[in-house]
């Protein structure tokens, strides 16, 4: 049995295919579904910088072909053109890397908080139809508690920058003083409502709000002062807005190039700095091409990302030494339930074999009181399980192939048996 991963994040593959592969949490219900008709167990992990799909597979071509489909099927591209940006990783990899993950050493903005959640989410959506084997739920279940144990023993996520609020520092550099601003934030969820925080804290007075609907919008404009407006009103907005920043999980663009270049006919004059966070992105390209107009994607926050990495850098030492325990851990429990199975057929075997010669042997004596045939019952049971003792540990802490085999042979067991 092999676990397998297959996946694009941020270091292999730019925002215009990662947004093709991104699947928000409202989609990963109906994602889940499609990755089955590839493969009968997996979890696909998704955040707005990669989309990871973990299988667990006796063939691991198999698995790693499913997953292969499953993202080529999404992205609607050739096997040449894929290759190009995926990364594949097998067994005690595969699970180091989703640990690193989960303790945010893999991500843009080291020691965030939003991807441990995210993983945990990722489990619970699989588990919900039915996709997660046992194995699988250890896998998840011991990357959450090392990204639990990386906050709590280690200081990498102390005053943790987002990326909603790099986001606002990028746009701050560009505009320079903040307190004469307006911002438009588009998109009423948790990072909206990080990158509505921040800008806040640095001192924008003005700050719109746009949700999916305008409930959403109406809640995070009165915890921060700000005015929520609806969809349809945005190109007004636009008019005296001096930074956008958009993250909607929408799968179509909110801002269009005709939408942008009308509202800046009316204010040339006036810069507008878009900085679109979402993925898939909710800001159409060529809008910055359009004069006085600054559009960065999330990609752009790669030098500010740098700088926090390096303020971290004494915390990531520290937080890969947990890693390094928890995936020790995971490999002792890893080796011993791959053996599982031959462990619960050579014992099986044993058993039938003591039941058997015990009855025979109980036969020929001289009838015994309870008392006696029990002690001799537990005496042969002692024996068994002494003589099994040093092979059966031996194999769960050296549960190799050809360990495994030889047993196999030594013992006789059938696969049926296992």
């Amino acid at each position: 049995m092999r676990i397998s991963l297959v996946g694009v994040d941020h270091q292999t593959a730019p925002v215009a295919i990662r947004e093709k592969v991104a699947i928000s949490t409202k989609k990963l219900y109906d994602a889940l579904p499609m990755l089955g008709s590839f493969t009968s167990r997996g979890i696909i992990l998704s955040t707005c910088n990669r989309t990871e799909v973990y299988t667990i597979d006796s063939d691991q071509r198999h698995a790693e072909k499913a997953s292969l489909d499953f993202l080529k099927a999404r992205l609607g591209i050739t096997d040449a053109a894929l290759n190009r940006y995926v990364y594949l990783f097998e067994d005690r990899t595969a699970v180091e890397h989703l640990f690193r993950v989960a303790s945010g050493l893999e991500s843009m903005i080291i020691g965030e908080f939003e991807v441990l959640g995210q993983v945990g989410h990722a489990l619970e959506a699989a588990e919900g139809v039915g996709m997660v084997s046992l194995p699988l739920r250890h896998i998840f279940q011991s990357a959450i508690r090392t990204g639990r144990r990386v906050r709590e023993e280690t200081g990498i996520s102390r005053n943790a920058l987002s990326v909603s609020s790099v986001a606002v520092d990028l746009a701050a550099g560009i505009v320079g003083d903040l307190k004469g601003c307006k911002m438009l934030v588009i998109g009423a969820g948790e990072a909206g409502r990080l990158a509505a925080k921040v800008a806040k804290d640095r001192g924008i007075p003005q700050m719109v709000v746009v949700g999916r609907t305008q409930q959403r919008a109406s809640a995070l404009a009165s915890q921060l002062g700000g005015t929520p407006v609806t969809p349809n009103n945005v190109g007004g907005e636009l008019l005296t807005t001096n930074i956008v920043v958009t993250c909607a999980g929408a799968p179509h663009r909110i801002l269009s190039v005709g939408q942008v270049k009308q509202a800046m006919g009316k204010r040339p004059a006036l810069p507008l700095v878009i900085i679109d966070i979402a993925v898939p992105r909710n800001v159409e390209p060529a809008v910055g091409q359009i004069k006085n107009v600054f559009l960065y994607n999330i990609d752009d926050l790669t030098e500010l990302s740098k700088l926090n990495r390096k303020q971290r850098e004494d915390e990531m030492e520290k937080a890969a030494q947990i890693v390094a325990d928890e995936l020790d851990k995971f490999t002792l429990w890893w080796q011993e339930f791959k053996v599982r199975p031959l462990i619960r057929a050579l014992t099986s075997k044993a058993e039938e074999i003591r039941r058997s010669h015990f009855g025979r042997t109980v036969k020929k004596l001289p009838r015994l009181t309870e008392e006696e045939q029990y002690s001799l019952e537990m005496m042969t049971k002692s024996i068994v399980s002494k003589i099994l003792k040093d092979p059966l540990h031996y194999l769960k802490a050296n549960g190799s192939k050809d360990y495994a085999e030889m047993m196999r042979e030594i013992f006789r067991l059938e696969e049926g048996e296992e």
